[in-house]
């Protein structure tokens, strides 16, 4: 199986409380050597590699205001992941390393430029998790009134791709040939021109990087409409999905991969993984006190702020005759609303209910041997080819995970022990 873990530049990933438990370490959030010493921890696991969660911005979706996530500790990046992206590539020799970025917002030209320099200066171990954005503040910080709707922004991001894409092939193998003789640094022959011409995205080249020992940096994606589920059995080489449960991840898994031959592309060709969180103890019983513990700490008012987010809609607008549709817009992610309503159906419970309760009860609880042995039914059931780990407080989880679950994984044959590929592409598909 494959493994990738999802990271914030702030305190909190999809557990609200977790930055409240004790051990997670919160003075730390804007030094280098917070994100070395993951880099460091996850690589020593032989994790194919990390990503990083991001916004154009603050949420202040829900009451009109950011009060909640300010206040209450809520996905905020405190960071611009691309700028901790070197650092942690440079503490590192193998481990993948991501960035989450948006085609509704950027040229095309600047996403190759920066994406193809980190590429480079790793060593090809670069991924680019590509969004196009669910909520209008982030459209705002760009300069626009408002997004698209869902299928115009998707429809540009396919030019984006076409475009990032052949400004990346502008550059053949080989070009460098560094001869002090005769004085010839490259061969122009080989670096071409893009020329794209698209209906929103035009971009000449050619790009002034040159090509990565992986050709192009590893495309990601999260996309759970009609529309997204089509764009990444296009683009996409990695998806990171939020399912509640196998049923739904079979969907999904087979869903995807039927769309991918349609497209004539192998099913080998994307790895698809859930997300998970664990709780981890020496005993079934101490895992769930702390698994209670560590909700204890949730703020209902954040979790409520934080589906919003999700939604892209109001929550506290809901009333009798007022629609989610209605308060969205062109605004929130599918995977989101997905979740919300397979556990409303699931469990019975009422929107208000949800809202409240998200990320509890979540998580997988155990021993590491517990832990394994449901990440291996599921793996082995053909739902998945992997995991995201999302942690509930950063970095222990982490550290937990790599030093018991890894180690029996190992064991199991269903994880490596050591690297095979140099880049990350190689490792992802090996």
């Amino acid at each position: 199986m494959h493994l990738i873990a999802y990271l914030k530049t702030g305190p909190t990933a999809q557990h609200t409380g977790g930055w409240r438990h004790p051990e997670s370490t919160l003075d730390d959030i804007l030094d280098a050597s917070r994100y070395e010493h993951i880099a460091r921890v996850l690589e020593a696991a032989k994790f194919d590699g990390c990503f990083f969660a991001d916004l154009f911005g603050l949420y202040d979706i829900h009451d009109g205001s950011y009060d909640a996530y300010v206040r209450g500790g809520g996905q905020i990046s405190f960071l611009d992941p691309t700028v901790v992206l070197p650092v942690m590539a440079a503490a590192t020799r193998h481990l993948g390393v991501g960035a989450t970025l948006s085609t509704s917002f950027h040229s095309a030209y600047h996403l190759a430029r920066w994406l193809a320099s980190l590429d480079v200066m790793s060593k090809g171990r670069v991924a680019w998790n590509v969004v196009t954005s669910a909520t209008d503040l982030e459209a705002r910080n760009a300069g626009l009134d408002e997004l698209p709707p869902r299928e115009l922004r998707y429809d540009r991001a396919d030019e984006v791709l076409e475009a990032c894409f052949a400004l990346w092939n502008g550059w053949e193998e080989g070009a460098f040939v560094l001869d002090k003789t005769a004085g010839v640094f490259a061969d122009p022959t080989k670096v071409h021109y893009a020329n794209y011409h698209g209906r929103w995205i035009k971009t000449r080249g050619p790009l002034s990087i040159p090509r990565s020992p992986q050709g192009h940096p590893v495309i990601m994606q999260a996309g759970s409409s009609d529309r997204g589920r089509e764009f990444a059995a296009r683009w996409a080489e990695v998806i990171f999905t939020i399912q509640r449960g196998p049923e739904e991840m079979r969907e999904f898994y087979q869903d995807i991969k039927t769309r991918m031959q349609a497209r004539g592309r192998a099913p080998s060709e994307c790895n698809i993984l859930p997300n998970i969180s664990v709780v981890l103890g020496e005993t079934e019983s101490i895992a769930r006190e702390r698994a209670a513990y560590l909700d204890s700490l949730i703020s209902p008012e954040l979790n409520r702020a934080t589906t919003s987010s999700g939604l892209g809609a109001d929550i506290t607008k809901l009333k009798e005759g007022v629609t989610l549709a209605s308060l969205q817009g062109n605004q929130g992610m599918k995977g989101s609303e997905d979740v919300l309503k397979q556990t409303m159906k699931a469990k019975g419970l009422s929107f208000a209910e949800v809202a409240v309760q998200r990320g509890r009860g979540g998580e997988l609880v155990g021993t590491a041997s517990m832990v394994a042995d449901r990440l291996q039914e599921i793996f082995e059931t053909g739902v998945c080819d992997g995991f995201v780990l999302s942690p509930v407080n950063f970095p222990g989880m982490f550290e937990q995970f790599c030093r018991s679950v890894v180690p029996e994984l190992q064991r199991r044959g269903l994880f490596r022990t050591d690297y095979t590929g140099l880049t990350l592409r190689e490792n992802l598909r090996s």
